[in-house]
């Protein structure tokens, strides 16, 4: 067993996994490897070999007002498409994420508890995502995989996603501002009416 985990430590690669069917340590989630640090299940080359790469999506409002919690969904499709693990962060501009069902939050970023399985060609991981209190813009870091559950690290494949949500700064109100232009405006036109039939008024009287 303990020659087991010093393999474990040599390769390093294992750790850089989200689904690992090789250790069962790795198989309840792993954070770092959203693509927010650079660093993704994919870049790393764990979980490859699989003979198609499935497409990872981040779906949910991309605009929220300040303060305001958005649902979202991690949702990957294709690949091996037998089990499937995730792992999202946000950048630090403000915003905090809770996880859903099936996640769990780890150093401030979301990971699976237990590898999900497919269902209907797709895995879904729902999240909430809250706004700051101040206008900014976010982005969503998401990255997951697509596994075969074959025990190994071969024949899996993974993908990643971004999603920018712009916070606050909405519409200022221009309608009001239309119709103070539209007031002022009318002001001299009904300036020149009267002056106008006044004219007219003193040449009766002459």
């Amino acid at each position: 067993m303990r020659s087991f985990f010093q393999s474990l430590g040599v390769t390093g690669v294992v750790a850089a996994c989200l689904v690992s069917g090789s250790a069962f340590a790795y198989a309840t989630g792993q954070t770092g490897y959203s693509g927010k640090q650079g660093q993704s299940c994919m870049a790393s080359g764990c979980h490859s070999g699989g003979s198609s790469t499935p497409t990872v999506t981040i779906e949910g409002p991309a605009t929220l007002a300040t303060g305001q919690s958005g649902t979202y969904t991690l949702v990957i499709k294709g690949g091996p498409g037998t089990r499937a693990g995730f792992n999202v962060a946000v950048d630090g501009n403000g915003g905090s994420l809770t996880a859903g069902s099936g996640s769990k939050k780890l150093s401030e970023e979301l990971t699976h508890t237990a590898p999900k399985a497919f269902s209907n060609g797709e895995a879904r991981f729902d999240f909430t995502l809250v706004a700051p209190a101040n206008a900014t813009s976010l982005t969503l870091f998401g990255s997951g995989n697509s596994v075969n559950g074959n025990g190994a690290e071969t024949g899996d494949a993974s993908a990643e996603a971004k999603l920018v949500v712009k916070v606050g700064g909405g519409d200022s109100g221009g309608g009001d501002d239309g119709g103070g232009c539209a007031a002022a405006a009318g002001a001299p036109l009904l300036g020149a009416v009267l002056m106008l039939l006044g004219v007219r008024a003193r040449r009766r009287d002459a």
